[in-house]
């Protein structure tokens, strides 16, 4: 397939060059240019817009850090809407609010042009290991469509509905069970620590218990406090708790939860840790602990 790819951080990189080395044509498009040279090189063509990215191109994916990043690259001047053909889908891999969502399929169905959201879960290194979960929303002859792009990203692909907003819904519920977790490793650990246990000794029973590779790597960076390299910025953290705590004021679902980790995000930005990986929110446990 002709694909255009906009966002080549370091999630973006890794899938695009999946998708180039998997035999797709690519043009790739990002606001610093420098950051498509590595892709450039293995075959890829350098886009100056992201309407260059989209022009004679089967499928343009999005990979971008939020609703104002995406909504520019769409809706914009020299954006996605004007340039993308009528045969052709913009696939929205970002996590962004349900509201942007429905309203980027409107405005492409008012073109007649294909739209669907497949946000992923992984880190960078499951990016570039092939190993993401793709969950799609959108018509379900799109999602076949378009099902062999997925599959050259990710390990296996979820279907969430026939509405792309759905798998947004699912992305950033997912992303709240995750931040949940890392609020509650902070506080077992502070127990614990002050309890004179080795948090290290429960993270072992907790591995054992639950046996999940999730719970094992967070867990293991908050044990060793290392919280650098951001494989995902604590202030992007904060941006999808707001955006589960919006979904769930739309569907009109309580997420008290959800509300204490906005705040315990907010004290973590105030003592500067937004560019920190979001396991760091681990710190506010620590600090109401005295520790």
């Amino acid at each position: 397939m002709k694909l255009g790819f906009i966002g080549l951080g370091n999630m973006g990189a890794a899938m695009a060059r999946n998708l180039l080395h998997a035999g797709h044509e690519m043009a790739v498009y990002n606001r610093t240019p420098a950051k498509a040279d590595a892709l450039v090189r293995e075959g890829a063509r350098l886009a100056k817009s992201p309407a260059e990215a989209c022009r004679d191109a089967d499928a343009v994916h999005t990979m971008l850090a939020d609703d104002t990043a995406l909504e520019h690259v769409a809706l914009g001047a020299d954006g996605i809407l004007g340039s993308l053909a009528s045969t052709s889908v913009h696939i929205s891999h970002s996590t962004i609010s349900t509201a942007l969502a429905r309203r980027l399929a409107q405005e492409h169905g008012a073109k007649g042009q294909g739209f669907l959201s497949a946000p992923v879960f992984g880190r960078p290194e499951a990016a570039e290991a092939k190993r993401l979960l793709v969950v799609a929303g959108g018509e379900s002859d799109l999602i076949q469509r378009c099902r062999p792009l997925f599959e050259a990203i990710g390990r296996e692909t979820f279907v969430a509905g026939p509405q792309p907003w759905q798998a947004n819904a699912v992305k950033v519920c997912g992303n709240f069970m995750i931040a949940t977790m890392l609020e509650t490793f902070g506080e077992a650990f502070a127990t614990l620590r002050k309890s004179n246990v080795t948090p290290s000794l429960f993270l072992d029973v907790m591995n054992a218990l639950f046996g999940s590779p999730v719970y094992a790597n967070y867990g293991r960076a908050i044990v060793e406090n290392r919280f650098e390299p951001a494989g995902f910025a604590l202030r992007l953290g904060l941006k999808d708790v707001r955006l589960a705590l919006a979904a769930a004021e739309e569907a009109t679902a309580p997420m008290p939860i959800a509300s204490l980790l906005r705040d315990h995000f907010l004290d973590a930005l105030a003592h500067g840790q937004g560019d920190l990986d979001w396991s760091s929110v681990a710190r506010v446990a620590a600090r109401n602990a005295g520790l």
